[in-house]
């Protein structure tokens, strides 16, 4: 709709162009002006102001001259109908994709709510992207949002203004990243979500290490500080390369490349007999391969036996190239499960 709005703009625009030059040349040879005469009378013609010719016109020039008027009239009209119904319609518009975004933000449940949408949030919400987990982006800069708005959820405001974290669904959300540039908003906006939803799972950045307690005792699960892990990868590609960059091709960028999967053996309990590792057999019905399980109270444990006996609420990380990915997730419809859950 909007193209189709700028289109008229451009036809009125182009009309009126036309009807300028028209007057310049047609006073030109019809009443033998001068350029400057010409185009003073085609200019207090077409605007209907009332001075008067630079001399007196013949019947030829009059003639031109009412037709000149009437075209203008119709032409001008025209483009003030365009633009009004243009700055309406966007506003309209806003209005309706503001009111379609806050009802999609209502009916989410278990998401993940991210403020900031700077460099570490943007790679936060490309992951979550990646990976089917739905979001909603704080962010107070209105240009970020207008660049951004068509490929992501945002709530516009201060982060620190809790009815702004309450309209990002953060009594309903699951996750809770705060990536702000700075520690000490991050500290803050963590107490808050922490007051507000006191079963959140969050995950905080820092820039200093003496922030990382402080961010922790205000109610941070997770704090993570990028500059450590940038230089920890840029040494360990110095003195492991091979095995960091082996590493890094595990990195989940979208389900073309997807190597890892975390499943919870729930998702298997209605299609397998699944008391161990052995039981699930993924290996042969799948190709992937389980290198990691995580116990119902958190623990983690590598390269599990096939004897290890599993627990409902226990989950299992798996290996496997992309194709045998997703040959894991269509046949035990693991993300129709999750999409469900949420």
């Amino acid at each position: 709709m909007i193209k189709l709005f700028r289109s008229k703009l451009v036809l009125a625009l182009s009309l009126m162009i036309l009807v300028f030059t028209i007057g310049v040349f047609g006073y030109k040879m019809v009443a033998s002006y001068t350029w400057v005469e010409a185009i003073y009378m085609t200019i207090i013609t077409i605007t209907t102001v009332g001075f008067s010719e630079v001399r007196p016109l013949d019947q030829n020039a009059k003639i031109f001259t009412i037709f000149l008027i009437v075209s203008s009239v119709f032409i001008f009209g025209f483009a003030i109908s365009v633009v009004s119904e243009y700055v309406l319609s966007r506003n309209s518009l806003q209005l309706l994709k503001k009111k379609r975004v806050k009802n999609t933000i209502k009916g989410l449940k278990n998401h993940v709510v991210v403020c900031g949408y700077g460099r570490n949030g943007q790679q936060a919400a490309h992951k979550l992207k990646a990976y089917k987990k739905p979001f909603v982006v704080i962010e107070k800069d209105k240009e970020v949002i207008s660049a951004n708005e068509d490929e992501v959820l945002f709530v516009e405001g201060d982060v620190n203004d809790d009815e702004v974290l309450v309209q990002a669904g953060i009594q309903r959300a699951q996750y809770f990243v705060a990536a702000l540039p700075d520690d000490a908003l991050n500290l803050f906006v963590v107490l808050s979500a922490r007051q507000l939803n006191k079963d959140l799972f969050i995950i905080s950045r820092a820039s200093q290490a003496t922030s990382v307690k402080k961010l922790e005792f205000a109610g941070a699960n997770k704090v993570i500080m990028p500059d450590k892990i940038g230089g920890d990868h840029m040494a360990s590609l110095v003195v492991m390369p091979d095995l960091i960059t082996f590493m890094d091709q595990l990195s989940i960028e979208g389900e073309s490349t997807t190597n890892l999967e975390e499943v919870e053996i729930a998702d298997f309990t209605d299609q397998v007999d699944c008391q161990s590792i052995r039981d699930l057999n993924l290996r042969s019905k799948t190709g992937c391969t389980i290198i990691g399980y995580i116990k119902p109270n958190g623990k983690y444990i590598i390269n599990p036996e096939p004897d290890l006996e599993l627990e409902p609420k226990g989950k299992v990380i798996v290996l496997g190239r992309p194709e045998q990915i997703q040959k894991l997730n269509q046949m035990f419809h693991i993300h129709q499960l999750k999409t469900d859950e949420i």
